[in-house]
């Protein structure tokens, strides 16, 4: 993921803030109404774009599916890469159909520069497009989380197409 190097986010190259996720906005991936599902959340703004016809920021229902979007748009200048941050929120695991799904956080408040955050991946909890990366900026909590639900602990740099590629399913 070449593109993923130089996020967003730093104190003196900020760019833009989060924003709450609306009600009715699709994920810019699959087209699902991202507020009406399950897991994590993530917005990403690029320079000069408007992701599938609309205002920044791009949208998505998982954080795998961000990643993958971003790396098909590598031309794009990303100036911001957000996700749900579940050391930031009061979440919740619920079962559903055999599935043990997280709780959905859209709130500006809940997300995190993706470069700040330590990411469980694969793990027993899955979001609305399947295993997904679950982001704590805590590594304490996503240590917690590993430990309680598997998976592995990643940072951003340890992101590849071939560990997106392994998610979702």
């Amino acid at each position: 993921m070449a593109g993923c190097a130089g996020l967003g986010g730093g104190d003196e190259d900020a760019g833009p803030a989060a924003v709450t996720v609306p009600g009715d906005a699709t994920c810019d991936v699959c087209g699902m109404v991202i507020s009406k599902h399950p897991g994590p959340s993530s917005e990403v703004f690029y320079e000069g774009q408007t992701p599938n016809g609309h205002a920044n920021p791009a949208r998505f229902d998982s954080t795998w599916e961000a990643f993958q979007f971003d790396d098909e748009h590598e031309d794009w200048t990303r100036s911001s890469f957000y996700v749900t941050d579940y050391s930031t929120v009061d979440y919740e695991i619920r079962t559903d159909g055999g599935q043990r799904l997280i709780s959905r956080h859209v709130e500006a408040s809940s997300f995190a520069p993706a470069e700040s955050v330590t990411f469980v991946a694969g793990s027993s909890v899955v979001g609305t497009m399947g295993a997904d990366l679950l982001a704590f900026t805590e590594e304490s909590d996503a240590e917690s989380f590993r430990s309680e639900h598997g998976g592995e602990l990643v940072t951003l740099d340890a992101v590849t197409p071939t560990l997106i590629s392994q998610l979702g399913k």
